[in-house]
């Protein structure tokens, strides 16, 4: 949804109204400090007429202790205003990147497809800091400087209104001015942004990646492709210098016009109309002083629309569609009969001709049935699995739990049916103790995260190390192996003890001695339960109560292990094609390194 300036910023102070208190404070503190500024140039006229003039003795006495006072409350009420305005905009990150943190959780899995992980980092880090800007230091230097150009305006109107009248034909120009580069500023800030985005993609995939760029030589192609990256961010970061430093010194020159001509004819005027030392110095020093805060006022312009354009980027994210949650029947523990009826998907619903990943499936799994899924590469393993906790919803035809249509039924309580672990294993940076027990919405006693532990033969290693089960992981597990990752994620699924189970790949990453154990743990872990296997590895789904075949999206093949095999299809092609390849691999195994 496109929004106007204006409701893009109300919407932006939005985020200010609940600390309005302290926001109001800094207004007024930054009023009183603005207030001071004119009082500068109207001391001028009574101390120089009084000191050097009259000789007044009073005024030579009072006019050090006003300056004292004036600078006093200045400096009191500077520091309140930063204070509190910095306190202000800090509270508005945080609630604005809190809101949006609580959207992603929330977003279709689809939105996470179509958008880069950089992209969304940028947002967090870099457009919300812009926004706070906009949301808060654009209206207390547009309130300061507004009262001080009012308070100059004013005394400046008392000491001689003819002349300051002419000051006024500055005004139509400067807001010209400003206009036309306001644009200029806007779609610059937009590329800016995106470009950062861009930058910040390289950054993570590049640190996600490191093994792979390291081995295969990439140092190069990475530097430069985010030398590249990063040239552009300088190349948009220009423009908008270019426009912030044209804006200021146009205004100023059209100031610095008015201003030369306006001292001209107040010399002029004074040897006509006898304006005493003290106001004509009082004048001048006040039209000097109008500069910095035009000055300031045409600048904030950029900030103004550097937020804006980050708001834009960041409301983007926070009105996106949270995933679909329409449905109202809440199940408890589900008895697990799956049933998809004529189901077809397509990853691109909205495209006329895009290709269906999934044509016309009809399948029924009895409750705690385990069916593997077997197929080539693309076949639609992995997007099958993918429906059942409803990661994508059906283009057409439905799929049914316990006879639920799974549209009818609460996500939350969906999903608290099933388990699932998958080929790429996630972990935390956390203790194994919490990866195991992740997602359970209780205190789990030490005692089940053990059973859960050794169930999938995890304690062997976890016992070996340094904190045992309070050991940190790191990042995605990187101070563990493979085949523990795995087995500290299988341990989260029997923790969970659901009635579902998806198992995409699960003994993927296990040795063969791991392998043996874990999958004796599957096993036992399986009865009762309706399971889900994807597997390209034939030899660890022989048990399964049915092997399901896909080929292009479409079942071929249905039946057990057996009754694939004495059929002679494409299941029996791919276990001679396996068997055939392990028993070359046996009798040639790779040769050891000495």
């Amino acid at each position: 949804m496109n929004m106007t300036n204006s409701q893009l910023y109300l919407r932006l102070l939005s985020y200010v109204k609940p600390y309005w208190r302290i926001f109001l404070l800094s207004i007024v503190a930054t009023a009183i400090t603005a207030a001071t500024e004119p009082l500068l140039p109207a001391l001028l006229k009574p101390m120089l007429d009084g000191t050097f003039v009259n000789r007044d003795e009073t005024i030579i006495r009072l006019v050090p202790v006003f300056i004292l006072l004036i600078f006093l409350v200045r400096g009191i009420a500077s520091f309140v205003s930063a204070y509190t305005i910095g306190w202000v905009g800090d509270k508005v990150v945080m609630d604005l990147r809190n809101e949006m943190f609580r959207k992603l959780m929330t977003l279709h899995t689809r939105y996470y497809d179509d958008h880069a992980t950089g992209q969304l980092i940028s947002k967090f880090t870099f457009d919300v800091t812009r926004v706070t800007e906009a949301a808060t230091n654009v209206v207390t230097v547009t309130i300061r400087d507004s009262i001080i150009i009012i308070g100059l305006m004013g005394w400046l109107l008392y000491l001689n209104w003819k002349l300051t009248m002419i000051t006024l034909i500055m005004l139509p120009v400067i807001a010209m001015v400003i206009r036309v580069i306001n644009v200029r500023m806007r779609s610059s800030s937009r590329d800016s942004q995106r470009a950062m985005g861009n930058v910040t993609q390289v950054i993570e995939e590049s640190i996600t990646a490191h093994k792979v760029v390291k081995l295969f030589g990439g140092q190069q192609y990475e530097s430069e492709r985010f030398g590249d990256r990063a040239n552009w961010v300088r190349r948009y970061s220009m423009k908008q210098t270019a426009a912030n430093a044209a804006n200021v010194p146009i205004v100023q020159m059209v100031a610095a016009f008015a201003l030369a001509f306006l001292f001209y004819l107040a010399i002029e005027q004074s040897r006509t109309d006898g304006k005493t030392v003290g106001e004509f110095l009082s004048y001048i020093v006040a039209m000097m002083m109008l500069t910095s805060p035009l000055k300031r006022i045409a600048g904030v312009s950029v900030y103004l629309q550097n937020g804006l354009a980050a708001a834009e980027s960041v409301f983007e994210l926070l009105d996106t569609p949270n995933e679909s949650d329409t449905g109202k029947v809440e199940i408890e523990r589900a008895k697990g009969k799956i049933a998809f009826e004529h189901v077809n998907f397509s990853y691109q619903p909205d495209q006329a001709d895009a290709r269906l990943a999934l044509r016309d499936i009809c399948l029924d799994i009895p409750a705690g049935q385990s069916v593997a899924l077997v197929g080539a590469s693309g076949s639609g393993k992995t997007t099958i699995a993918n429906l059942v906790p409803r990661f994508y919803s059906p283009t057409s035809g439905r799929i049914t739990l316990d006879g639920h249509d799974l549209a009818d039924l609460t996500l939350a309580s969906l999903r608290a049916n099933i388990a699932l672990v998958s080929q790429e294993v996630v972990l935390f940076n956390d203790t194994v103790a919490a990866n195991i027990a992740y997602g359970q919405m209780r205190e789990v006693p030490e005692a089940e995260i053990i059973a859960a532990a050794t169930a999938a033969h995890a304690m062997e290693f976890i016992k070996d190390m340094p904190q045992g089960l309070n050991t940190l992981v790191g990042e995605k597990g990187v101070r563990m192996s493979g085949g523990q990752r795995q087995r500290i994620a299988i341990a989260r699924a029997i923790l969970k003890n659901a009635p579902i189970l998806i198992l995409d790949e699960a003994t993927s990453a296990l040795d063969s001695e791991s392998e043996r154990h874990v999958q004796a743990a599957l096993e036992t872990l399986m009865q009762g339960r309706t399971t889900l296997v994807i597997a390209h590895r034939l030899s660890t789904i022989e048990k399964a109560d049915r092997i399901v075949v896909m080929q292009k999206g479409q079942i071929v093949e249905i039946g057990t292990h057996r009754e694939l095999l004495d059929k002679g299809g494409v299941y029996a092609q791919l276990h001679h094609i396996q068997f055939e390849l392990n028993e070359t691999v046996s009798e040639n195994p790779p040769a050891t390194p000495v």
